[in-house]
């Protein structure tokens, strides 16, 4: 009898995954986008449990980088465990001379690979393969699949002929396009695939692993006598390569009935025009192939599998002998070289061959760049001309170097697939709302199902569209939906953003979360909108998703009462059963956060039956639509900015890049986005302000400031709009009002939290964003007319007068509620001016620089940080270079100055003015007092050694250099470059924002997690104590060090702050940061609030070490917080989903393993209280002494 098929809706990195987990013994990890998943799968199904093809869980580890992972993925092949990793991009690159080892030394090992772009002019996390085609050499096979089916079926043959042919495999597919795509397809299991495992060859592996009961010598140093020839032995493994995998393809067409080859012709037999490629883009191009069939034409296409070894007798066997035309496409960017990888391939096959066709080639897709219907269909178009163009692009307008072909409209596939299309905010619960919603489907139908989740950049609060499709014949769909059957609109603000009507069919359905009822959506709906669904039959429904929720008290998650509502409209399948299964998943989803969130998605599941149908006047078709009008905004906010925002950024062509070929971006540009996306806004009562500015202080945004207008300033003030009597004797006769910006808030709520008011009453109150629009008003007001008051008080004195002075970042991409954020917005307003800044890649580099937002500003004078990143591993050593770059070129203006006080071209009082400048130069304010000086009076002066000077003015002033990033950076992958750089002793400040986990990839776990935390990577919960950074940066003796929490201590952070930039040497700042991958129970607008009670309680604690106190006698190490309250440990822990998600997992651990975070955080206290209560008052050293020991020792 057949065996049952077994039927699995998942995406690609999940297939990947349910394969290696079969064929691993262990697994080495490491998080990166967009990879980071099938690591975090194959741990799940560690720590419950799951068996391998062995009869055993696969042991898990998780390194310090990729280069960690490949390292110890080679210990573990030597020493005969079959082990396998998960990577992509940068991570891959850094994998890549252990690559060369493993392969050279013939281990079966299998890297999963979901290809991803690779930072060059800028960083992009989205897919191409540029990184696969950089491991060409390392000796790997490369084994390409291009659907989620193939990844299911094809990764296991990796598997199974790396361990035959002992050579490694990297099994790659198209990162995010197949990684995140979720489609129905058919798993396979234990069962299918033990009996098809090469046991003799198994058996050889682990004879060859290394062992002292039969000793060799491994990783020899080979000289130029051998290494040659040695290098040349190892030829018939891969002669044998392609033999190997044909075989275990037709295993596995026995098992399944899916057949696959080395590469894979689709289309007619006697195609004149084939297109050739490999990954997710066959699909589409099998699409197309149909339907140019269909109509009468000749084509067709090879899908490549198996690129490396490359077997170009298999290749030609499949192509047509009548193709007279071929276009080869690749999906990767090689400067400079006569052609892609691929295309050069291919050229190579035919070359002397008789009747050989012409051969073009092109790129396509790099960045996820959505590749079309069109787009194919205008390259088979191309192969039609007398002279095909060479060296093509498809996906993007070329009007720079001309290599793009022609646009081509659209054509529908297949229309009887049902697609729908869902905008939503990040977080809001949208993208995994219908990563449910496309499993309830296809689960519970015979249906094919396909979803796909675009992303912008920013972190939650950013923008989502999530592309669905449903049909009854497979989906080979691997582009975005363009013209959806059903639109769901579940963010309001949306409508004036987006065009959100865009494609959407005629007598297509509309959902949209309404704020107003049936009877005033009309008033609030841009008329373009309007006018679109009367000319086009469309079916309009509304539901109040965002007051529900509130009343729920699911806050701004409005994504299961709009599910709902979709099922409710949509007739997909029953309602009934659609309620059913909604409910099913909400357990497997949230029952980790207990039964009361359970309860409140039931109920709202139920509401989303609430769901109305507004009827179209006939009118709205005669309506004039025209565009919203934009304010005068500069060129660059136009032309670029503003399209990429509006999601046109696809049409942009290549032109208006000219002149940003290098990647430079202009500052600033978040404040143009006015997205106005928050449900709620703080409102300022003035009789309850006490001008404290606490609410300016902790605001992740930026977005509510203090004001202090001067007579005229407050003249030009609306009527009714409320002010203070400034306080201070500097404010004589002035105004003080607390404006909000209400449409770049994003209404996390930390400063009403934190606002202390008067009597118990708040001057902050979180009200609907609707009460509060003409507000904006008097935001504009404020930063047009009212200039800043900064000059009349010194803002680095107390938290107060800091706000006084502007945040050079502002309005970043950032989660609500970020408690990363509040600490960069700080450092800015006290040194902003002179700030430069390296950033490593993560959370801070995402919100801080995801085109076309930049949060980081100038000030009045065109000031302000500058700011870069370089990579996530390297990014103490980038800043380094800051520094070295800034002391050899000021010590050019120092021997430039003492020359000229030499000179008789120069007065007396200028060379008074240059010894000034040497004596400051390296004092942050006098440096600039002295530089300004030296500046005038040279103005005019006309002499070759003034004219030098002047030529490196940028450099006259210090600036301020800054390294920024997060644990993940500074605890694991960039920790010895950080452990160099401070190792140097030169002046440089660095600030890691600690949220204890991974929160960029996802919160997997660090060497920052602490013990019994629940994080990706961890699911069991953390084992081992958390790393402590700053002990270990003390040992040097010189580093200035200090713990803060902000939300604890406001006044302490300001005061590190100070010191660590006055201290002459590097300073390290480790800032506590509570982040959305911890699960706060009372919402990330109690940030600021957890950070005092994590130091309250003993989890977080506040200390200094000042190097420079122990040369006046005194201890330089300060213990700033309190005995902590240890009664509220265990209470702070409960607060966290990061922590009670192991009460519901693992229930018997984690009493052992709370008790044990107690501990050690009791144990960490004591250390500090030890060195706090050392005596640094012995008399200092005898220097002759010392000098003589060290002479005795050498």
């Amino acid at each position: 009898m057949a065996k049952e098929k077994i039927y699995l809706t998942c995406d690609g990195n999940q297939a990947a995954a349910h394969i290696a987990y079969m064929f691993s013994e262990v697994a080495v990890i490491y998080p990166i986008t967009p990879s980071s998943t099938m690591a975090e799968y194959v741990d799940e199904w560690a720590a419950a449990g799951r068996k391998n093809l062995f009869g055993q869980p696969v042991l898990v580890q998780e390194m310090q980088s990729e280069a960690g992972a490949a390292g110890a993925l080679h210990g573990s092949l030597q020493a005969g465990a079959l082990t396998s990793t998960f990577t992509a991009s940068q991570g891959l690159l850094l994998m890549l001379p252990n690559m060369y080892k493993i392969a050279g030394e013939l281990l079966p090992g299998v890297f999963h690979v979901a290809a991803r772009a690779i930072a060059s002019q800028a960083l992009s996390i989205f897919g191409d393969q540029q990184d696969v085609m950089a491991a060409r050499p390392t000796g790997f096979a490369l084994f390409a699949t291009g659907s989620v089916q193939e990844v299911m079926d094809l990764a296991a043959v990796a598997h199974l002929a790396a361990i035959e042919s002992r050579v490694p495999f990297l099994h790659f597919f198209d990162g995010f396009r197949t990684s995140h795509e979720i489609q129905k397809i058919e798993a396979l299991t234990n069962e299918d695939l033990a009996p098809l495992l090469n046991q003799d060859a198994l058996k050889a592996f682990r004879d060859r692993a290394l062992t002292p009961d039969a000793p060799v010598t491994r990783g020899t140093a080979q000289n130029d006598d051998i290494y040659f020839q040695a290098r040349e032995a190892a030829n018939p493994f891969y002669e044998a390569i392609p033999g190997v995998v044909e075989k275990y393809l037709e295993k596995l067409a026995a098992v399944t009935g899916r057949k696959y080859g080395l590469f894979d012709y689709y289309g007619d037999p006697e195609a004149d025009r084939v297109i050739i490629a490999m990954g997710a883009v066959t699909e589409t191009i099998r699409e197309v192939v149909d339907y140019k069939n269909a109509h009468g034409e000749k084509v067709g296409v090879v899908a490549v599998h198996l690129y490396r070894p490359f077997k170009a007798e298999a290749f030609l066997s499949v192509v047509p002998k009548t193709a007279k035309r071929i276009a080869v496409l690749d999906r990767t960017k090689e400067p400079g070289s006569t052609g892609q990888p691929l295309y050069l391939d291919v050229k190579n096959c035919f070359y002397g061959k008789e009747d050989a066709p012409l051969i073009v080639g092109g790129i396509y897709g790099l960045s996820s760049k959505d590749t079309t219907p069109g787009q194919i269909i205008s390259v088979y178009d191309n192969l039609k001309m007398n002279l095909p163009k060479n060296d093509f692009t498809i996906g993007i307008v070329d009007d720079v170097t001309f290599k793009s072909l022609p646009h081509i409209p659209e054509v529908s596939m297949d229309e009887t697939t049902y697609e729908a299309k869902f905008y939503g905010l990040g977080s809001d619960g949208t993208v995994g709302a219908n990563k449910n919603s496309i499993k309830i489907i296809g689960d519970n139908t015979d249906k094919y199902v396909q979803a796909y989740f675009a992303y912008d950049s920013k972190k939650s609060g950013g923008f989502t569209c999530s592309h669905m499709r449903f049909g009854d014949n497979p989906i080979r769909s691997t582009y975005l939906v363009n013209t959806p059957n059903f639109v769901a609109c579940h963010v309001p603000a949306y409508l004036h953003l987006y065009d959100v009507t865009r494609g959407l069919k005629k007598g297509g359905t509309f959902l949209l979360n309404s704020l107003w009822s049936k009877e005033e959506v009309g008033r609030h709906l841009p008329d373009h909108v309007k006018k679109y669904f009367a000319e086009n039959d469309i079916t309009l429904y509304i539901i109040n998703a965002t007051r529900i929720a509130s009343e729920i008290g699911l806050g701004n998650r409005t994504n299961t009462i709009l599910q709902s509502a979709f099922f409710k409209i949509s007739n997909i399948i029953p309602y009934e059963l659609a309620v059913e299964q909604m409910k099913k998943f909400i357990v497997k989803s949230y029952g980790k956060k207990g039964e009361n969130i359970i309860q409140m998605n039931y109920a709202a599941v139920d509401r989303g039956s609430e769901v109305e149908e507004v009827e179209i006047p006939r009118e709205w078709a005669t309506l004039n639509a025209v565009a919203e009008s934009q304010d005068d905004a500069p060129e660059f906010i136009q032309k670029l900015v503003r399209p990429i925002n509006a999601q046109r950024g696809y049409d942009l062509p290549v032109s208006v890049f000219s002149g940003r070929e290098d990647g430079t971006w202009e500052h600033g540009t978040s404040a143009y986005e006015k997205r106005g996306v928050a449900t709620f806004v703080p409102e300022w009562n003035a009789e309850n302000c006490i001008q404290c500015n606490q609410c300016a202080y902790v605001c992740p945004h930026a977005t509510i400031r203090p004001f202090v207008l001067d007579e005229n300033e407050q003249q030009g003030l609306g009527e009714g709009v409320d002010l203070l009597k400034a306080q201070g004797k500097q404010f004589a006769g002035m105004g003080f009002r607390i404006q909000v910006d209400v449409l770049d808030c994003l209404g996390c709520g930390n400063c009403a939290d934190v606002c202390p008011g008067k009597k118990g009453q708040k001057a902050l109150e979180m009200v609907p964003i609707t009460t509060q629009y003409e507000n904006q008003d008097n935001w504009n007001y404020m930063l047009d007319h009212v200039t800043s008051k900064a000059h009349l008080v010194d803002v680095s004195l107390n938290v107060k007068n800091s706000q006084f002075a502007q945040p050079l970042f502002e309005f970043s991409g950032a989660c609500s509620g970020c408690g990363e954020t509040p600490y960069i917005k700080l450092i800015t307003q006290l040194y902003g001016d002179r700030m430069m800044i390296a950033n490593a890649t993560g959370c801070s580099s995402i919100y801080g620089a995801s085109a076309p937002s930049t949060p980081y500003t100038k000030n009045a004078e065109g000031k302000g940080p500058a700011w870069a990143n370089s990579l996530f591993e390297d990014n103490a050593e980038f800043g380094y270079g800051f520094v070295i770059a800034q002391a050899s070129m000021r010590n050019r203006i120092k021997d430039l100055m003492s020359q000229a006080r030499q000179s008789d071209q120069f007065s007396d009082e200028q060379k008074a003015l240059f010894q000034e400048w040497i004596d400051q130069k390296d004092d942050l304010q006098k440096s600039k007092e002295a530089s300004d000086k030296v500046l005038a009076s040279l103005n005019g002066v006309e002499n070759d050694l003034a004219k030098e000077i002047l030529s490196l003015e940028k450099y006259l002033t210090k600036k301020s250099i800054w390294v920024f990033g997060g644990d993940g950076w500074a605890y694991d992958i960039g920790f010895g470059g950080l452990d160099h750089v401070l190792a140097t002793g030169q002046d440089i400040n660095v600030l890691v924002m600690d949220t204890e986990v991974y929160s960029n990839t996802g919160g997997q776990s660090s060497k920052a997690t602490p013990i019994a935390a629940v994080a990706k990577f961890a699911a069991s919960g953390k084992r081992i104590r958390k790393k402590d950074l700053g002990m270990i940066a003390t040992t040097y003796g010189y580093v200035y060090v200090a713990q803060v929490a902000m939300g604890a201590n406001q006044a302490h952070y300001l005061k590190v702050l100070k010191e660590a930039e006055a201290y002459h040497g590097p300073s390290l700042i480790i800032a506590y940061s509570p982040c959305i991958s911890h699960g706060l129970k009372k919402g990330m607008g109690s940030a600021q609030h957890e950070e005092k009670r994590a130091v309250e309680c003993g989890y977080w604690h506040l200390w200094r070490y000042n190097p420079q106190l122990e040369d006046e006698g005194k201890n330089p190490f300060s213990l700033d917080s309190k005995e902590p309250d240890w009664t509220k440990f265990d209470e702070f822990l409960h607060g966290e989903v990061r922590y009670t998600a192991l009460t519901k997992s693992f229930p018997k651990e984690a009493d052992e393993l709370f008790k044990a975070a107690k501990e050690n955080a009791q144990w960490r206290y004591r250390s500090y209280q030890r060195m706090a209560n050392v005596d640094y008052s012995m008399p200092p050293v005898d220097n002759d002494v010392v000098t003589e020991t060290a002479d005795v020792e050498k």
